[in-house]
C-alpha cells in the first residue's frame, strides 16, 4: 500500500545498522509496517575505516541482505542500498539524506550504534541538517550505560568479577535462590587444562553459500581484494536460522568440554571446543541472553558440567557486558591511551604470519584464514608479544579491529587497550598479562615443533618470549614495580646476578632489532 501524503509526513525512517540484525531491535518497536520505511545500506565508509577482513565484510553484507529479505517478506517497507549501486553516496548519513530528499519523513530512528565514532557522526549530521534523530537504547545488552556508571561510581577499582555477580543475580542465571549454583561464583581454576592430541574434537557446522552469499563474495573479491584475509572457503552462517543451528551444534557437541580446555591451544586445531558464536551474537543474529539460557539448560539437563556452563555464561553476561561498560564510560579518548609509552611499529608478520615463532605463526595464519582466533590466542600470543615488544597500542588496536569477524570497537578496544596491552594503566585489569614462553608451552603443543627452544632463556635459539618478558619488566619498572601482582617477578629479577640480567637484556635487544 502506498502511503498518502498525510501518512508520509508522519513516516519514520528507521536506520538498521549491519550489527543490528535482530527482529527485536529497539528501533523496530512501535514501528508501523504500513507507514514507516527501513533503511539499510552497504557503504564504503563503514567497510574501509579500517582494513576489515574480507570474511568479515562478506559476512555482514550477506547477513544484511538476508535480513532485509526477511523484513520485506514480513511486510516491512525496506530501502536496501547495495555497495555497487551507482547512486550510493558512500556513507550512512549520505544515504539518509538521499532518502529524505525523495520522500518526507518525520524523524530518523536508530538503535544506538555500538561505536562512539558512528554515534557521534549521526548526532553531528542531525544537528547540522536540523533533523529529528531518535537514538534508542540497545536492549540486547543487559546493562545500560547509566546502570554501569552507577555501579562504577565511587569504586577505587573496577573489577569484572564483582560486576559479574550482580549480572548473575539480576538475570537469575545459574542461581540457586540468592546463592550461586554449586556454592561458588567462578569455576575458572578448573578451566585451565592443556589440550592433548587424540581428543575427540567436534567440527563446526559449515553453511554452503547460497546465491545471495555468492554474489556478495564476488563483490568483496572485486572491491576489497587487497584487504587482509582469505575469503574462501566461506562457511559462516548468514541467517538467524543458521546461527541457531550453530548454537545447537556447540551446545550438543562442544560445550561439555568447553570449560576444561577453553585456555588450551593445539597445533593444527583452530577451534577446539570453542563456540565460535561471537560474530553471530555481535551482529544480532543471536540474542546474548537466549544463548546463555540455552547453555544453562544444558547444565540443568545434565549434558554439560557446571564449570563449562558457568565459564561460558561468564564470558557473555560478565566479560562482554563489562567491557562495553568500560568503553562507553571512557570514550572519547580511550583508544588513544598509552600508559606504558609504547611506540614500536606493529611488526609486518602480523599481516603475513611470516615468523619462525610457531605459536604466533599459528594464531596469525588462523586469523588470516578464518577471521577468528580464541581469547587465549588473542591475549597470550599475539597480544602478549605486542605488549612485551613495546608495540604502539593504537596500532595493535586497529589490527584487532580489522582482522576479526566479531570485532567492533566497543568490545575490541577494552580487550586490547585495557586487558591485552595494559595501555589504560590498570583501569580494566589489575596487572599486565605478561608471560614468558613457559605459559605457552604449558597451554599448547606449539613449542615442540618450534624453531626456538622454550627451555633456553637467552641466546639466538631462545624462545623470544623469554628475554622479552624480563626486558618488558625492566623497561617499565618505574610504572609497574609497585603493582602488588608483579612483586614476585621483580623480586626474582633483583636476585639475578648482573651478568645474567645483562644476558636477558642483550638477547631481548637482538630480538627487537630484528622486528
Amino acid at each position: 500500500m502506498t502511503p498518502t501524503n498525510d501518512q508520509s509526513a508522519k513516516r519514520n525512517l528507521i536506520l538498521i545498522l549491519g550489527d543490528q540484525l535482530s527482529r527485536n531491535i529497539a528501533s523496530l518497536r512501535q514501528a508501523d509496517r504500513s507507514r514507516d520505511i527501513i533503511l539499510m545500506a552497504e557503504v564504503a565508509e563503514e567497510a574501509n575505516y579500517v582494513q576489515h577482513h574480507k570474511k568479515k565484510i562478506a559476512f555482514l553484507f550477506s547477513a544484511m541482505r538476508h535480513f532485509a529479505q526477511e523484513l520485506e517478506a514480513d511486510g516491512w517497507q525496506v530501502r536496501y542500498v547495495r555497495l555497487d549501486d551507482p547512486e550510493n553516496s558512500g556513507s550512512l548519513t549520505g544515504e539518509i539524506g538521499r532518502l529524505r530528499a525523495e520522500q518526507p519523513v518525520a524523524r530518523v530512528v536508530v538503535t544506538e550504534p555500538g561505536e562512539y565514532r558512528l554515534k557521534s557522526a549521526l548526532l553531528n549530521w542531525a544537528e547540522e541538517a536540523d533533523v529529528s534523530l531518535d537514538i534508542r537504547q540497545d536492549s540486547r545488552f543487559l546493562c545500560s550505560h547509566e546502570r554501569f556508571r552507577t555501579w562504577a561510581e565511587g569504586r577505587k577499582q573496577l573489577r569484572m568479577e564483582y560486576f559479574y555477580r550482580e549480572m548473575r543475580r539480576e538475570t537469575g542465571l545459574l542461581m540457586n535462590g540468592d546463592q550461586p549454583e554449586g556454592g561458588k561464583w567462578n569455576f575458572d581454576h578448573e578451566n585451565r587444562k592443556p589440550a592433548e592430541g587424540g581428543l575427540f574434537l567436534p567440527r563446526l557446522p559449515e553453511t554452503r553459500p547460497d546465491a545471495i552469499t555468492e554474489e556478495v563474495l564476488e563483490l568483496v573479491e572485486a572491491r576489497f581484494g587487497k584487504h587482509f584475509g582469505t575469503l574462501r572457503p566461506f562457511w559462516f552462517a548468514v541467517t538467524r536460522e543458521g546461527a541457531l543451528q550453530a548454537l545447537e551444534s556447540f551446545t550438543e557437541q562442544a560445550l561439555p568440554c568447553f570449560g576444561d580446555y577453553q585456555d588450551a591451544m593445539l597445533e593444527g586445531e583452530r577451534f577446539l571446543y570453542h563456540s565460535v558464536l561471537s560474530h553471530y551474537i555481535n551482529a544480532g543474529l543471536l540474542e546474548p541472553l537466549e544463548v546463555c539460557r540455552r547453555v544453562e539448560r544444558a547444565y540443568y539437563e545434565g549434558h554439560a558440567p557446571l564449570n563449562a556452563a558457568e565459564g561460558f555464561i561468564r564470558q557473555i553476561i560478565g566479560w562482554r557486558e563489562y567491557v562495553r561498560g568500560i568503553y562507553w564510560l571512557n570514550m572519547p579518548g580511550y583508544t588513544e591511551r598509552n600508559f606504558l609509552g609504547a611506540s614500536r611499529p606493529l611488526p609486518r608478520f602480523y599481516w603475513t604470519g611470516g615468523t619462525d615463532m610457531a605459536c604466533l605463526a599459528a594464531a596469525i595464519t588462523q586469523t588470516r584464514d578464518e577471521a577468528y582466533a580464541h581469547h587465549i590466542q588473542r591475549l597470550m600470543v599475539t597480544g602478549n608479544f605486542a605488549m612485551l615488544a613495546g608495540v604502539d597500542p593504537h596500532q595493535v588496536h586497529e589490527w584487532y579491529l580489522a582482522v576479526y569477524a566479531d570485532a567492533y570497537e566497543w568490545v575490541e578496544a577494552p580487550n586490547v587497550i585495557g586487558m591485552s596491552q595494559f595501555a589504560d594503566g590498570g583501569l580494566l585489569g589489575s596487572k599486565p598479562y605478561a608471560a614468558s614462553g613457559n605459559y605457552i608451552n604449558k597451554m599448547s603443543n606449539h613449542c615442540a615443533g618450534c624453531r626456538y627452544s622454550v627451555t633456553q632463556k637467552t641466546g639466538e635459539d631462545a624462545c623470544p618470549f623469554n628475554p622479552l618478558y624480563w626486558d618488558f619488566l625492566v623497561r617499565n619498572q618505574d610504572k609497574l614495580r609497585d603493582n602488588p601482582r608483579l612483586k614476585r617477578a621483580y623480586s626474582t629479577w633483583d636476585r639475578m646476578s648482573e651478568p645474567r640480567q645483562e644476558e636477558y637484556l642483550d638477547s631481548a635487544k637482538k630480538v627487537l632489532d630484528k622486528l
